[in-house]
């Protein structure tokens, strides 16, 4: 079957968002799944190679994926939103996905920056299926949303990411509500450098 790919500007709470659908190569998709890049200010895009890694993951056990540029990056309209207006970005952008594919599950999965975007967004939606934080940074972690979210959490680290030592993630891990999980990947840096496939074959294997 041929594999669809669409292109969209979606309309953002300021102005047109850039997004990229994609449904799996080899079945017809039975969850979907929005997937958030990291801190725009830094250079992060919907094209970062660990946020393709983790859309690809997702296809690979049947999830039609979207992905998006907060506003002001690339084509999308707009100005850096500081954090708020980011999230907004994303609530946005899973509507549309919703509204497209009202039958399927939906989860949330984001990198870094998108890590905090998406558990934010899940504390405030009924029926998410999985929140799946990749890089999560550590000196958020006091942050109150980390226990209000409820939804199925699973974090996935480098054992090596400099902005989040083993041991602080799992002690930040350990007295939150389950369910939740802690995958923690061999690798040289907070970019999975050295072991992306191994890391995409993570995300993979992290959802149901």
């Amino acid at each position: 079957m041929a594999r669809k790919i669409e292109t969209h500007l979606l309309d953002g709470p300021a102005g047109k968002l850039e997004a990229l659908l994609e449904e799996p190569e080899d079945q017809e998709p039975h969850s979907a799944a929005l997937v958030c890049h990291p801190h725009p200010s830094h250079g992060g895009t919907m094209h970062n190679k660990v946020v393709y890694r983790i859309a690809r993951g997702l296809r690979r056990r049947g999830f039609v994926v979207l992905r998006f540029n907060y506003r002001g990056v690339n084509l999308s309209e707009g100005e850096y939103g500081h954090g708020e207006g980011e999230l907004e970005d994303a609530r946005t952008t899973l509507d549309w996905l919703r509204r497209r594919y009202p039958g399927l599950p939906y989860s949330l999965a984001g990198f870094s920056f998108g890590s905090r975007v998406v558990l934010r967004l899940a504390c405030s939606l009924p029926e998410v299926r999985q929140v799946i934080a990749v890089g999560f940074v550590w000196k958020y972690a006091g942050e109150p949303y980390l226990v209000e979210c409820k939804a199925p959490r699973v974090f996935i680290s480098s054992t090596n990411d400099e902005f989040a030592p083993q041991e602080d993630l799992k002690q930040l891990v350990k007295p939150l509500p389950e369910p939740k999980k802690l995958i923690l990947i061999p690798a040289e840096d907070h970019f999975f450098k050295g072991a992306l496939d191994e890391f995409e074959s993570a995300v993979a294997d992290s959802v149901s």
